[in-house]
Formats: structure tokens, C-alpha cells, sequence
């Protein structure tokens, strides 16, 4: 039954993110860029500033630049600082009340993507102040006259964070929750690739295979879109492909590091415009059950995913072979989509993933398989998968 009313779904959600308006940010790029966000806030008139970082940022003082550069220009500032895990409904609250407390009028999200998704959702908690926070745990989250305006300073570059309208929340029974927040004023971007220089090379990689799977299931989603945010969607994949073996070999190559900010950015577009797919249905899904991170479980699910449906996007997944410059004009479709696929996997293979043989349970199948059907159901994938395939696939990636 399930499978029926997917199949009958299949393009809803890609013509309802159409109707969500979406933030059109100013992007300030470059390294140690991040002290530019007080001229930013000078700039909009902003006077009392709420900068959310996590435990681990604010340890290593990159906030230390922006403070600076806001006491310069006469600007207050609060710190809100107490984020060391994915956002829950403790942390929204605790936000709000720092927001409250300073009276604040923008946010700077100094972050990976659980600070820019605790920043969301505190922004629009300081307009919708009479909803508790669990209240706005919302599939649709309207906040008629827009959030509190946010300056974005990712810390990552992997998420996209930095402009996608939805949020990930972890409700008081330990369940992780979409929300598409309908009226985010993200204000401004800062892609400081200074930021990113030591990650560790796990981070780094992981980041860099959630990025590159935003852009690739953009491009082989069944959604219409511009051909600006088609081009971005390839072009996230192509900066992908060619930027994270040079930071594995280099890891101080501050090019490749700007770069891969870029993908980041180009995917959240894609995340944004075309949704997500299975890849990120089975990642959500066998990242919960097992408590894998995040862009490790996106690792584990990419390849068997899009060898699987690579037939029903040949087309796309050629062309995107073709711009990454992997094929020529002269080969066939077949041929192009198996040279992507091909250095695809020559990509996981050197990030050095270490996935663990048999670590999904048998037993577990009929349950993730219901979770991935119910997780799909928010994306427009270029196939519908039946509890057979998704059996399958699990099967596949329990032999990685």
C-alpha cells in the first residue's frame, strides 16, 4: 500500500518546495573572511547580536575575530555557546532564552550544520514567541513576517546548512524531525575556508561525500528546475570530485579547501531546489538505527543506491559525467554514467571508509525498510523502491 501511494507522490514533493520561498543571501568568500560579519550587521543596522557557535568552535576561538570586529564597530554582542550535539528541543529552548535575554536583532551561526539548524529554529522562535519550541516542530514551520535575520558562517563545508530552509530536530522521545522553516531571512553568507583548515581528514571526507551526494541526487532528481540550479547541482559534483583527493594528499591546500566550500553552498542549493533521494533515506535511516555519522552512512549508501536506478536517470547521470569532464561527446550514455559510477567509488575508496561487514541486522530490514519508505516520501527520486529492492540494497551494503 505504501509503495502504491509513493509512486502516486512521487513528483508532489518537487512541485511543493517550488511554493517555499528561499533565502537569497549575500556571499562573502575568503580566507579568515569570517570578521566581515560585523560590517554586515553595520551595513543592515543590526546593534545586538546573538553569535551561537558549539563547545568545541568557541574552545578554539574562531568566534575571537568576529568579536573583535564587532566591538570595533560599536556592536553588542551575547555568546551562546553550549551546542556539543544535533539539535534537540533543550538546546532550541536555551537558545531562545538567549535570544530573549539580549534582546537580539540578528543571529551570527558560527557552525556545522547542528548550529545552522539550532540557529533556524531559535530565529524563528524569536518571532513565533508565544509557540513552546515544540510547537515548531513543524513539516511546515510559517513564520509570516520572517525569521529573525540570520548571518551564516559554516564551519564545515558539507551540509549546505548555510541556505537550506529545513532543520533537523530531535524531539523530546529521541526522534529526529524535518522541518521546513517557511520565511528563514538568511541574510548573509561567509565562506571562510580558514575555518575548515584543521578538521580532522575524517571530517573533511565525510563532509565532502555529504556534499558531493547533495549535488548528485539534485541532478538525477525528478524535479524541473532552472537551468542555473541544474548547472550548480554539476558543478557541486564536479568541485567534489576534483578538490577532495587534493586535500587528502594536501591538506593544507587552501584552494581545494575554498572549493570544496563552494560545493557545500552549490549542494544546500541543490537541497534546496531538487531535494534529496534514496541515498539520503537509507543514510537517515541506518545512521539512527546504528548511530552512524551522518556523511559515513551517506558513504556506505551512494554507490548501491545509484547503481540500482542508474536506468531510469542515464541521461542525467551522463550529462553529469560528460560536464565533470569523466566521458566525451563520443560515448554512449551507458558508457558515461558507468565512467561516473566508476570514479565514484574510486573516491570512497580513498577517503578510506572503514565500514563494518554485517552491521545491519537482518532482523532490522522490515524496520528500516519502513523508515526508508516513510523518509523517501519528502523527495522526488527518479524511482520508487519496493521493500524487495530495498532488501536488496541492504544486502549490498552490509558486503562493503
Amino acid at each position: 500500500m505504501l509503495y502504491l501511494l509513493r509512486k502516486m507522490i512521487r513528483r508532489l514533493p518537487g512541485v511543493v518546495i517550488k511554493q517555499v520561498p528561499l533565502p537569497t543571501p549575500e556571499v562573502v568568500i575568503g580566507f579568515g573572511e569570517r570578521e566581515q560579519a560585523a560590517a554586515l550587521c553595520k551595513k543592515h543596522g543590526f546593534q545586538r547580536v546573538l553569535l551561537v557557535t558549539d563547545r568545541t568552535i568557541f574552545s578554539l576561538g574562531y568566534q575571537e575575530k568576529i568579536v573583535a570586529a564587532l566591538q570595533e564597530q560599536g556592536i553588542s554582542w551575547t555568546v551562546f555557546s553550549e551546542i556539543d550535539s544535533e539539535p534537540n528541543l533543550a538546546i532550541i529552548d536555551h537558545g531562545r532564552e538567549a535570544l530573549s535575554g539580549c534582546n537580539g536583532d540578528v543571529i551570527l551561526a558560527l557552525g556545522g550544520g547542528a548550529v545552522l539548524d539550532s540557529c533556524k529554529m531559535i530565529a524563528a522562535g524569536g518571532r513565533l514567541q508565544k509557540q513552546s519550541s515544540n510547537d515548531l516542530l513543524q513539516k511546515f514551520l510559517l513564520v509570516k513576517h520572517k525569521t529573525i535575520p540570520i548571518i551564516a558562517i559554516p564551519t564545515t563545508a558539507g551540509t549546505g546548512a548555510e541556505i537550506t530552509v529545513a532543520a533537523v530536530v530531535t524531539n523530546r522521545k529521541g526522534k529526529k524531525e524535518p522541518t521546513v522553516v517557511v520565511g528563514l531571512d538568511v541574510r548573509a553568507v561567509i565562506l571562510d575556508s580558514e575555518l575548515t583548515v584543521n578538521a580532522p581528514m575524517k571530517i573533511t571526507c565525510a563532509c565532502g561525500i555529504d556534499a558531493l551526494s547533495h549535488g548528485l541526487e539534485g541532478a538525477a532528481a525528478d524535479v524541473r528546475v532552472a537551468e542555473e540550479d541544474r548547472q550548480k547541482s554539476m558543478e557541486c559534483v564536479r568541485l567534489v570530485l576534483e578538490n577532495l583527493p587534493i586535500l587528502i594528499r594536501e591538506p593544507s591546500n587552501l584552494i581545494a579547501r575554498q572549493a570544496m566550500s563552494f560545493a557545500a553552498n552549490y549542494g544546500g542549493n541543490a537541497i534546496n531546489k531538487q531535494l534529496a533521494g534514496y541515498v539520503h533515506a537509507f543514510a537517515h535511516s541506518i545512521g539512527a538505527k546504528y548511530h552512524i555519522p551522518h556523511g559515513e552512512a551517506i558513504a556506505l549508501a551512494l554507490l548501491p543506491v545509484m547503481r540500482f536506478q542508474k536506468n531510469r536517470c542515464l541521461g542525467k547521470l551522463a550529462e553529469l559525467s560528460r560536464y565533470c569532464g569523466l566521458a566525451d561527446e563520443s560515448e554512449s550514455d551507458a558508457s558515461a554514467c558507468d565512467k561516473l559510477l566508476d570514479a565514484l567509488q574510486e573516491l570512497i575508496e580513498l577517503c578510506g571508509f572503514d565500514f563494518q561487514k554485517g552491521l545491519i541486522q537482518k532482523q532490522d530490514y522490515a524496520s528500516l525498510a519502513r523508515a526508508i519508505c516513510w523518509d523517501s516520501i519528502n523527495y522526488s527520486p527518479p524511482i520508487v523502491l519496493r521493500d524487495r529492492d530495498i532488501y536488496k540494497l541492504l544486502d549490498e551494503m552490509n558486503e562493503l
